[in-house]
């Protein structure tokens, strides 16, 4: 009988003495077990015959287990028919598995004796049978799972066996030679099927662009595990800065075009859809936690075993040597599984947060565009779900599912957190509608902390099964008396069930106080311009500060209960070692050898974190849940009730049918029993100010709630011009197509009807120049002139236009009525025409509406013909234009004028030392030196506590040995008075938890007094930042550094700095302890080192480009949202809402895939540096074995020398983490560098100026940079004290730009001077001048808050004061015939954000109110009445004239009776003085006829 064959009936022998699987002493398998590992195999393979089987049966799989988004589903018909053909990987896999299947035979054959032994057959069986069946031409994972596992046991077999001779050697060998060489062809075969195109993805091999896909698309199963995809990007990093066309696109199954609308299609709540859509990464995710968390718990395991190996004497040096090679196999795996975990996780965790933004957005597009408090709760109970049954449906699920989890919380007698459930607080009872600064907040905030939550999904399993794991071992080491300490940490965690309450319950309002803070914050930066006009910028400096304040008040309580949470938890960790030993040695009577002693202290680690980390977990997901809530809130706003429209594709014009309408969330009605249609033709609507106009046309668009009636329009696009123009930061032509295509010769017609020729003849770059933010760019006419242009060119049959003539000058306006209204781009369409300036339409009108107190009737045309004709004899004729637009030369691509945009700043290379010195400044130098020395105490404590325990297990016995310091030498020996040792630990203990608490402490305050002064800091400087400033830089850019950078500020970055000081001193301490052992370890760790540095050093550049990329790519989302918010009403009359969501969906793209790309480069730094660590401590334990060191000695020695090899590691990713983070504050201290506005240096006397004072012009020349044209050239004239002066000038020819000259927001080149009396504006205290000069500009900007704040924001005059000029204003708009709306106002109307609940006529007249309230010396209107009727307009004036008739005023008008009365006038043109002087002489000169009108 051969060898084999002996060794085949032994083992068939044995099948019945297998009493322990792993033989301790010897390392190994036990070799009578060995037969049982040719099951696990077999078993497995059964599993993957089963799950292909079943794949077969069952081809429909529900969605939360198919992979979503999956490029695959594409393509499923063209794969069918492609998927059995051959490949080059296919016929290697084939042969090669048939060769391992021949062989596995054989071996069965000379094993014959053994049943068992034939089941090593059926893994190969199987293996061939699915690759002939499937042909796989794309990595087969179940195969690798397989053959994995199949070379995992044909190891073992043959090193438990050995020696192994001949025949049977061969055969092993051959076998496991082959198992390598087919896992080696799995690892290279592509994860993608090769039938798919490949033609837009990028190989891993080819530099990256941003025309191109990821290398995830079309990668190996090595370049997966590895990481090893990143390198060409990487490479290109470290060369250069990168830019957005060096980035790849993201992945297919990332990009959210796709995610989103098949995320439409899930049904139910928010938590339901995205659990349904990320279920599949959730599960992998789940399962690779849990097999990390095994490898994890098994390295003490196998520490205590190689320290027993070192003390028993009998044992081989090979023994010690298999534990750190089991050691290091353990860590390599769950090294490879935490780069599988962070892909998948990421994915979960990109996918979900993405989902939600364009949700978010969605919801933005079809919400209520108007609303107050009650609105939302009021349309939630009147309403249901869009098929009638599925809020109904949500509802009860959540109910239930509420009522099972108290019932689960009664059960285990957890009542404070079940009180706390079921019990809605305030804040969860009122809702209102989601503001700005709300929806911000959201984005920011709310919906990163719900994705959050989704990566972090695993957590849900793997701590409690942690906890499991711990207690299990930890029984294991110690027996009974691990339990007394584990009560004590039970115990803690039951008080910080108190904490937590509390915890969550202000966390809820710390919630709501940012809201407050980003609201508030947000509309002074909207309104910034304003307020400066005012100087009323302190004041809102002031209510920001109050708010921020109250903010970080709030986040100071939440953070000392963190402290309270964690310290208590810290302190329980540290006296659960102490009080298990105290019961293992003194009740139980064991000795604490070092074999126990060090491993005992891992478990406790491990068992103390999971403890700590059930009541976090349950923190953090209750904060994810009240998040979610607000997600909810948002999401369960009424929607635009298209509904109460009947749409009819066969009426050309719309209809009212007594129908009666009120503002959304207002019960009463604003419109009443409307009975008039609307016929093709031209429609003027007319009335007073606030009777209704405006919202007639918001009814026409569905915005307002039907009450009553029937509306009639067309099922299509309607072309709506706002009153407030609404503009994009793009091309003016992009404006003007709003994403229809591009008609040459109707654009022109366009342009031509809307008399723009003119003003694109002076732009650099024509149309094609970009207007800025809110058309900043743009006069008030140009900007309304281009609304009207997108409304006239789109090719909608009904046009609403609300006023677009307000703001132009009379002979600008007279040539749009003539060739516009009458001409044939509006022929055979419906006009309605809101507008005051009756008299230039009512010859072309078919029908004229009056509107009076929110009811329409049709009034005589007749009666406007008289008053029409009077005043067209004193109109001036229209200008001459250009016969033809200017031909433009310039590509698109250069089209952005230097003037109104400039590119977001990206610093390059990495953060400079002054970005941290002026973090470390602002957050108190003090507290900094505090916290190194609490950081110094706790690491001489936690050496302390290692130290401690080395010398305790080593006291045991006769000798005592130490290679340092004998520090505890005069204790007696623990075997005859173990006392002194428990109390010394506890010493040691308490000092730890101590330095720990004092170290949280300092944090939070070093958090609290670093964002208290930034903050402050920042706005100081941006509120006096210079004009230009503002003209350059968008909303969402300023925003998103005030909301997101500060959210990082306020959040871990000090956590991040604290964590290098900490890795930075156990690193030098353990290298300190490492050389004083063996000069050999010193040599070894500085290799080490050198090799961590080089492979981060590849890291970093690529990490803060892409980060700093990732911020800047954020700053367009949050202004979208901003745009989106402004222009809802244009973009849901112009059905542009899916324009809008692609528009976001890129955004979103172009954000997450920086944050895609940044993340898996940190998989990449994970993977090496991992590696490299289970490498190093592998090594360093060879050294320790080599050296011969004592097993105390050693035991402290492996455990400094992995703290040292992690905080190496570590040191390098929070080194990098913190360069990541900072990038925030870099971009925070940039602001601190803002140029500044002069504030003058002269102080003018009390008296300044008077109102006799003349305003003298003398060779002004603007320029609103040094490198662009003059706005206005070589201007001189003088207005006289005291005289009511009218700016004339065609639209953009420097009116408004000459009347800020006189608030200084620009200054004069050298050689000109603007002075106001005697005092030059160019050196007079800015402040002073603007809280003495009074400007009103035509769109005045209102505040959220009352009547009275919004007159008198800095709340200077009295309650009485106020009142007399509220009623002398409103007064205007009395009439004997009416009562009029507006007398029902009072200091306490509320006002909305921008004055929404008003009309733009009722904001003018609050504006006018401002400058009667202040009375100044000199007032400057810009266009303040444009907005308003004109016989409201005419009692303004007198009202002005009454109330100014000291004042020196100067007034910007085109309409002819607002500056009918004036004394004096000057007339501009392309930015110089045509004519001055003289009302009469100058206004019959230029315009002839005045004189016979007055």
């Amino acid at each position: 009988m051969t060898r084999l064959e002996n060794l085949g009936g032994s083992l068939g022998d044995g099948l019945g003495s297998c009493e322990f699987l792993w033989d301790l002493t010897g390392a190994r398998v036990n070799p009578a077990c060995v037969q049982y590992i040719s099951i696990v195999p077999s078993a497995a393979a059964a599993l993957v015959l089963g799950y292909y089987v079943l794949q077969a049966l069952l081809p429909a799989r529900p969605l939360w287990l198919q992979d979503f988004a999956a490029e695959e589903s594409k393509y499923v018909g063209e794969l069918r028919r492609t998927n059995k053909a051959w490949t080059l990987w296919t016929v290697l896999l084939l042969l090669s598995t048939t060769i391992g299947l021949a062989i596995s035979i054989i071996s069965a054959l000379f094993a014959s004796q053994s049943f068992v032994g034939a089941l090593s057959v059926a893994p190969w069986a199987v293996a061939v049978l699915v690759v002939g069946a499937r042909r796989p031409k794309s990595t087969p994972a179940l195969l690798v799972f397989l053959y994995g596992l199949m070379l995992v046991c044909q190891i073992t077999v043959v090193v438990s066996i050995s020696p192994l001779y001949g025949r049977t050697l061969a055969l092993r060998v051959s076998e496991i030679c082959l198992t390598v060489f087919i896992i080696i062809v799995i690892l290279m075969m592509p994860m993608r099927s090769p039938d798919l195109d490949s033609s837009d993805v990028c190989l891993p091999s080819r530099p990256p662009t941003h025309h191109l896909r990821s290398p995830e698309d079309n990668m190996t199963l090595w370049h997966f595990m590895t990481v090893a995809w990143m390198a060409p990007l990487i490479s290109l990093g470290k060369r250069k800065q990168l830019n957005d066309e060096d980035v790849w696109l993201l992945p297919y199954e990332f990009q959210h075009s796709r995610l989103h609308y098949l995320f439409r299609e899930v049904r139910g709540s928010v938590l339901i859809r995205l659990l349904q859509a990320n279920a599949l990464d959730l599960i992998i995710t789940t399962f690779l936690g849990i097999l990390e968390s095994a490898a994890r718990y098994s390295t003490p395991v196998l520490l205590q075993q190689l320290l027993r190996s070192i003390e028993d004497p009998k044992a081989a040096k090979k023994t010690a040597i298999t534990y750190a090679a089991l050691i290091l196999a353990v860590r390599l795996i769950a090294t490879q599984s935490g780069v599988f975990s962070l892909w998948f996780c990421r994915r979960c965790y990109e996918r979900s947060r993405g989902e939600m933004v364009t949700m978010v957005f969605e919801k933005a597009l079809s919400r209520k565009a108007f609303g107050s408090e009650g609105d939302v709760a009021e349309s939630k109970d009147s309403t249901t779900g869009v098929n009638g049954v599925s809020n109904c449906t949500e509802e009860f699920t959540h109910s239930l599912l509420k009522r099972r989890f108290l019932q689960i919380l009664r059960f285990l007698r957890l009542g404070m957190l079940q009180r706390f459930l079921s019990t809605k607080t305030e804040a969860t009872k009122k809702r209102s509608r989601a503001s700005m600064g709300k929806i911000l907040n959201l984005l920011r905030n709310d919906v990163y902390e719900v994705a959050q939550r989704f990566w972090e999904c695993q957590n849900i399993i793997t701590k409690p099964l942690g906890l499991l794991l711990s207690v299990t071992l930890v029984w294991k080491l110690l027996g009974w008396p691990c339990l007394i300490g584990v009560s004590v940490v039970i115990a803690a965690q039951l008080l910080n069930i108190l904490f937590v309450r509390v915890l969550l319950r202000l966390e809820r309002v710390r919630r709501l106080a940012t809201d407050t803070r980003l609201q508030v914050s947000s509309q002074f930066i909207e309104a910034i311009r304003h307020l400066r006009w005012y100087d009323w910028q302190m004041s809102w400096l002031n209510r920001i500060l109050e708010s921020r304040q109250h903010e970080l008040r709030l986040r100071v309580i939440t953070g000392l209960l963190n402290v309270a949470i964690a310290s208590s938890n810290f302190l329980a960790g540290c006296l659960f070692p102490v009080i298990a030993f105290a019961a293992y040695t003194l009740l139980a009577g064991q000795p604490l050898r070092v074999d126990v002693a060090f491993p005992a202290i891992q478990l406790f680690s491990m068992l103390d974190a999971s403890l700590k980390d059930l009541p976090e977990l349950i923190r953090v997901l209750l904060n994810a849940n009240i998040a979610l809530g607000r997600i909810e809130d948002f999401m369960s706003e009424p929607n635009k009730e298209d509904s109460m429209i009947d749409r009819a594709s066969s009426v050309p014009g719309v209809v009212f049918s007594n129908a009666s309408f009120a503002w959304p969330g207002f019960s009463e009605c604003i419109l009443k029993e409307l009975d008039i249609s609307f016929s093709p033709g031209l429609s003027l609507v007319c009335g007073r100010v606030g009777q209704g106009k405006s919202a007639l046309l918001q009814a026409a668009l569905g915005e307002l709630d039907k009450r009553d009636g029937r509306l009639v329009r067309p099922d299509a696009m309607i072309g709506y011009c706002s009153q407030s123009p609404w503009l994009q930061s793009m091309s003016i032509r992009d404006n003007i197509l709003f994403g229809a295509p591009y008609n040459e010769t109707r654009y022109k017609q366009t342009l031509d009807a809307c008399a723009l020729i003119p003003d694109f003849a002076g732009f650099k770059h024509g149309d094609l120049s970009n207007v800025g933010e809110n058309g900043i760019g743009l006069s008030g006419g140009q900007r309304a002139r281009v609304a009207l242009a997108r409304a006239v060119y789109s090719r909608a049959t009904v046009l609403l236009l609300d006023d677009p003539i307000a703001a132009l000058d009379h002979g600008t306006a007279t040539t749009i009525v003539q060739r516009l209204f009458g001409g044939s781009l509006v022929k055979g369409r419906t006009v309605i025409l809101v507008t005051h300036r009756v008299d230039l339409c009512a010859h072309l009108a078919d029908q004229i509406v009056e509107i009076r107190e929110g009811r329409a009737t049709v009034v005589d045309k007749a009666s406007f013909t008289t008053h029409q004709n009077a005043l067209r004899s004193t109109s001036p004729g229209p200008p001459r234009e250009e016969d033809q637009i200017q031909k433009q030369d310039e590509d698109e691509a250069n089209a952005v004028p230097d003037k109104f945009i400039e590119e977001e700043h990206r610093a390059k290379g990495g953060v400079v030392a002054s970005v941290y010195w002026q973090y470390v400044k602002a957050g108190d130098l003090r507290l900094w030196l505090g916290l190194v020395l609490a950081i110094v105490f706790f690491r001489i404590s936690r050496l302390s506590n290692f130290w401690f325990l080395k010398s305790w297990g080593e006291a045991y016995g006769e000798t005592r040995e130490s290679s340092i310091f004998d520090l505890f030498g005069s204790l007696p020996s623990p075997e005859v008075n173990v006392r002194p040792w428990l109390i010394g630990f506890l010493i040691v203990a308490v000092l730890l938890a101590t330095a720990f608490c004092l170290t949280e402490i300092v944090m939070l305050f070093i958090v609290y007094v670093a964002g208290k002064h930034l903050f402050k800091d920042v706005l100081h400087r941006v509120s006096n930042a210079t004009f230009r400033f503002y003209d350059t830089t968008p909303i969402g850019r300023l925003m998103n550094r005030l909301t997101s950078d500060f959210g990082t500020l306020d959040g871990n970055i000090t956590y991040q700095l604290q964590n290098v000081a900490w890795c930075s001193i156990s690193w030098l301490s353990a290298v300190v302890i490492i050389a004083s052992t063996t000069p050999l370890f010193l040599i070894f760790t500085i290799a080490m080192t050198a090799t961590f540095v080089w492979i981060f050093m590849w890291f970093l550049p690529t990490s803060q480009s892409l980060r700093r990329l990732e911020m800047v790519s954020l700053s367009p989302l949050l202004s979208n949202f901003g745009t989106l918010l402004e222009g809802l009403t244009t973009v849901r009359a112009f059905h542009a809402q899916a324009q809008f969501q692609a528009r976001v969906i890129v955004v979103t793209d172009a954000f997450q895939k920086m944050d895609h790309f940044y993340w898996s480069l940190q998989a990449w730094l994970m993977f090496r540096f991992d590696s490299l660590s289970a490498i190093s401590i592998f090594l360093l334990t060879l050294l320790a074995l080599y050296d011969n060191l004592s097993q105390g000695l050693t035991a402290f020695v492996l455990t400094t020398a992995a703290n040292f090899v992690n905080n190496t590691h570590f040191l390098c990713k929070q080194y990098g983490q913190l360069q990541m983070e900072f990038v925030s504050v870099e971009r925070v201290v940039e602001l601190l560098d803002l140029e500044q506005e002069p504030t003058g240096s002269v102080q003018p006397p009390a008296s300044w100026p008077s109102y006799t004072d003349d305003v003298i012009f003398d060779n002004v020349t603007i320029k609103y940079a040094p490198h662009l044209d003059p706005a206005l050239s070589g201007v001189s004239f003088r207005i006289p004290g005291g005289s009511t002066t009218a700016i004339i000038g065609r639209t953009g020819s420097g009116k408004s730009t000459l009347a800020l000259t006189l608030l200084a927001t620009m200054l004069p080149e050298s050689d000109g001077h603007i002075t106001i009396g005697s005092i030059d504006l160019s050196k007079v205290n800015v402040h002073t001048l603007r809280q003495r000069v009074t400007f009103v500009a035509q769109d005045p900007v209102l505040f959220p808050g009352t009547l009275r704040q919004n007159l008198d924001p800095g709340e200077a005059y009295s309650d009485d004061e106020c009142t007399s000029v509220l009623n002398r204003i409103f007064a205007t708009t009395s009439s004997s015939s009416s009562t009029n709306t507006m007398s029902t106002f009072t200091l306490t109307t509320p006002i909305e954000t921008g004055g929404k609940n008003l009309s733009q006529g009722q904001r003018q007249l609050i504006g006018l109110g401002r400058a009667i309230l202040r009375r100044s010396p000199v007032v400057i209107l810009d266009e303040a009445t444009a907005s308003i009727d004109t016989q409201t307009a005419l009692e303004v004036q007198r009202v002005l004239r009454e109330e100014l008739a000291e004042s020196t005023v100067i007034m910007i008008a085109h309409r002819v009776e607002a500056v009918r009365e004036a004394s004096w006038a000057v007339v501009l043109d392309k930015g110089r003085v045509v004519a001055s002087g003289k009302a009469e002489e100058v206004v019959e000169k230029q315009f002839m006829g005045f004189r016979h009108d007055r």
